[in-house]
């Protein structure tokens, strides 16, 4: 008996867990998508221009004066950012101080702007920022543009390296304090440190607070998740992964309307943290794991737990309900415990494959999911307008992918997905000049990696053992993080050339997607338990991609591992006997391998 079973009898997804995903789960979706993607906003870099001293008095009433006087165009009409023509601009003064406003505006097509082109140079005095979208941004405070505009870039990338980091640690610290304080510990310290980076007075000590902003971001939202998966029968885990994603969407498309309404960097970062403090009012709702309890050997509490659960269902629970718990709980608990290690992720020879291939792929969604979702203030237009449709375009494939995982399976939905994604980056090469199918590709492909982001989890839980899923599962998720780390110096080589972030995160998408097909299906398919029966499930290949792998019943992979125990023992008593009888050891060999390979016929 296992812990289903006991969840069954207390109500494996009653109105206790619907309270507990409702009031803990969907808020708890807010942090992570606030605090990962505000930055966009709070960092944005806006039009800027050469700051002519001397033609400061014209450049209110008189800028497009101002600019064709002092910065040169590009050959598209552009005015450039980060140079200006070299003139005698005191001259030029003078000359303008004696004009009427009528002749000034006709100067556009006097000698004055007439200038030679190679008289160019680097912006000599600052910047002016065009502040119709964003009065004020980290950007414009501490003019991070031009030669300084890779700061922005390393913001980003240490905010990736943060994730990192913390998730790496919150693995440790949420088995070992347990899910709900190990959340409330690392929410905690991300509204604070975000709050606290409003108040930054330079750009180190905000790259510094963003940084431990970056280490609770990729966690904040597992230990809720983790608790809700645990508080379910495995029949509603789908469900509970599909309203986590969706929650996450509507956070995306929340904070757009945030942006919308809030402006100002400083008031900004205030809006998305101190309303969070909000979510401690639910911390005497949200209970301890059950199964964590039980794992680390706190029986009782775990008892009381499912007690309280029982009521709220409204299950019966007679006066011998904890005794009678206790006693099948504890018969659960294993007589002796293995510790495995990342190691055993890579003996066998189909376990290795297949985790280096759910790796390549989580490598593959992590790096453009982040990527495409930073991507979108540089598509042009309304940079908020952007960002909401990046949001609001997952929502409908998450509400498909319910029935979808169900009926059509786990493998060519993440094939599909992926494969369309990737397709959609890659033909904006072809639409440079086209904003509006620039952007109707963009929204394809952030469908597609949306709708792959949500099954990839899925698919590695199931085809992970028991023994090892949340250990490959947590390695295959740390190994992708370092796609945020690098992601963010892809988009800031597309600065030169707009498409080539998209022509390289759909590159990786497709490389990935058909990676896929060498992943089994797993849909209707009894879970491994030992590393022994993970290895017994072959793995699939392109050229029958389209017949669906013949996955071994559970008693199919056990006596496939008895006969291989078997063989074993009998080639190691044989090989002792003829070595007693002096044998030599060539000729052992090859009698203890005949044994070997006539028993082997049997799986």
């Amino acid at each position: 008996m296992d812990f289903d079973e006991v969840l069954k009898e207390v109500g494996a997804f009653g109105l206790y867990q619907k309270i507990i995903i409702c009031s803990v789960l969907l808020p708890a979706a807010l942090p992570c998508a606030f605090h990962a993607y505000s930055q966009l906003f709070i960092a944005a870099t806006p039009k800027h221009w050469c700051r002519i001293p001397e033609l400061e008095p014209w450049t209110q009433d008189y800028l497009q004066l101002v600019k064709n006087l002092s910065i040169p165009r590009d050959k598209h009409g552009a005015y450039a950012e980060c140079s200006m023509f070299v003139r005698n601009y005191s001259e030029i003064v003078r000359y303008l101080e004696y004009r009427t406003p009528y002749e000034l505006q006709r100067e556009q097509s006097s000698r004055l702007l007439k200038v030679d082109q190679e008289s160019i140079v680097a912006c000599q005095h600052g910047w002016h920022y065009d502040r119709s979208m964003y009065p004020s941004t980290v950007v414009q405070e501490w003019n991070l543009v031009c030669s300084s505009s890779y700061y922005v870039t390393l913001a980003l990338v240490l905010f990736g390296l943060g994730g990192l980091i913390g998730n790496y640690v919150f693995g440790y610290l949420v088995d070992l304090w347990g899910r709900r304080p190990s959340f409330y510990a690392y929410l905690l310290l991300e509204i604070v440190a975000c709050a606290a980076s409003a108040f930054a007075w330079n750009y180190y000590s905000w790259l510094g607070l963003r940084f431990v902003v970056g280490l609770t971001v990729p966690a904040i939202l597992a230990s809720p998740y983790v608790l809700a998966i645990e508080l379910v029968g495995p029949d509603r885990r789908v469900f509970c992964t599909i309203v986590s994603n969706i929650a996450y969407s509507l956070g995306l498309v929340l904070l757009s309307g945030v942006v919308y309404l809030v402006r100002d960097w400083r008031y900004l970062t205030l809006a998305v943290s101190l309303p969070l403090l909000m979510l401690f009012s639910c911390f005497f709702v949200l209970p301890e794991s059950p199964r964590w309890l039980i794992a680390v050997g706190q029986t009782k509490r775990a008892v009381r737990i499912l007690k309280v659960m029982a009521r709220v269902n409204g299950v019966h629970v007679s006066r011998d309900f904890v005794e009678r718990m206790q006693q099948r709980l504890v018969r659960t608990q294993p007589a002796e415990t293995t510790h495995y290690g990342i190691l055993d992720l890579f003996r066998g020879t189909n376990m290795r494959r297949k985790t280096l291939i759910v790796t390549l792929i989580w490598f593959a969604n992590t790096s453009v999911y982040v990527g495409l979702s930073y991507y979108a203030p540089a598509l042009g237009g309304d940079e908020i307008w952007n960002f909401f449709l990046a949001g609001a375009v997952e929502l409908p494939t998450y509400l498909l992918l319910w029935p979808g995982l169900s009926y059509f399976g786990r493998r060519w939905i993440l094939f599909i997905s992926m494969l369309v994604g990737g397709v959609a980056c890659v033909a904006t090469v072809l639409y440079q000049q086209q904003a509006e199918v620039m952007l109707l590709l963009y929204c394809i492909g952030k469908m597609g990696i949306s709708s792959a982001f949500v099954v990839l989890p899925l698919l590695a839980s199931e085809l992970y053992p028991t023994v090892v899923r949340g250990l490959g599962m947590s390695f295959s998720s740390v190994v992708a993080m370092t796609g945020p780390i690098f992601i963010p110096i892809i988009n800031h080589m597309g600065q030169q050339m707009l498409v080539l972030p998209l022509i390289v995160m759909g590159a990786l998408l497709i490389v990935g997607g058909f990676a896929s097909l060498f992943l089994p299906e797993t849909r209707g398919r009894n879970l491994p338990q030992t590393l022994e029966e993970g290895e017994a499930v072959p793995l699939s290949f392109l050229l029958c991609c389209c017949v669906e792998s013949q996955t071994p019943s559970r008693s199919q992979i056990h006596n496939r591992a008895l006969a291989r125990s078997r063989s074993r023992m009998m080639a190691e008593e044989a090989a002792t006997v003829y070595h007693r009888v002096g044998i030599g050891a060539p000729a052992t060999c090859k009698i203890v391998c005949s044994i070997c390979k006539k028993e082997m016929r049997t799986l």
